[in-house]
């Protein structure tokens, strides 16, 4: 019998030891790697070949956004599911730009996991219930409690500002790091502001810390 080959990629080593035991416990998978660092994913991945990577997308080094786009084009057949603690829909969304096929929360079921593996692996995409109720939701103008629609209103480079804000970079760190002039970032704050409907950046950092971004 064929296994399919499983990479898992997380930092935290008590869910890497989870995830191994799940799926060595069933013998369609096998686990053939694990690191915690998206860089050394990378590099793993053009050896190992895996069929299916596990990627988380919070990582310090090379975040898992990161991490995917460049194993999607150094490693064609390996296909990425998105693994994350981030159930807001413009993650999964920002991951399958990114090249994943798939994307599954840390609340899922194993159940769940597995069958995401599953059905990414036989070809299809697969983004976890959690996910698809908020999208449902939000679909039928239900404003989600904690920020959904807002959140899903920001462009990916305003995404990728409010995680460097998050990181405590200033203004002007962000517009070197982004290789953007200071004018542009100040006009995307005031537009992350605004669809966010926060009054100032002390709110933001609130905002952020509140949701765990």
């Amino acid at each position: 019998m064929n296994h399919i080959s499983v990479f898992i990629v997380d930092d935290h080593k008590l869910v890497r030891e989870s995830w191994s035991f799940i799926l060595n416990s069933d013998p369609r998978f096998k686990v053939i790697g694990e690191t915690s660092d998206g860089n050394t994913a990378v590099d793993t991945c053009k050896s190992l070949d895996p069929d299916i990577v596990l990627m988380d997308i919070n990582m310090s080094s090379m975040n898992g956004f990161d991490a995917t786009k460049l194993i999607r084009k150094q490693c064609p057949r390996t296909k990425v599911i998105g693994v994350s603690m981030h159930s807001m829909p413009v993650y999964a969304k920002k991951m399958l730009q990114s090249g994943a096929f798939g994307y599954i929360t840390k609340n899922s079921s194993k159940d769940e996991l597995i069958s995401g593996i599953l059905e990414v692996y036989n070809g299809g995409t697969y983004i976890c219930d959690e996910v698809k109720n908020i999208l449902t939701k939000q679909e039928f103008g239900a404003e989600d409690a904690e920020g959904g629609k807002g959140l899903n209103s920001l462009s990916k480079r305003e995404i990728d500002i409010v995680q460097l804000i998050k990181d405590g970079f200033s203004s002007k760190e962000i517009a070197d790091r982004l290789e953007i002039s200071l004018k542009t970032v100040e006009v995307h704050r005031y537009n992350i502001l605004k669809k966010l409907d926060l009054k100032n950046t002390a709110a933001l950092v609130n905002f952020i810390n509140r949701h765990g971004l």
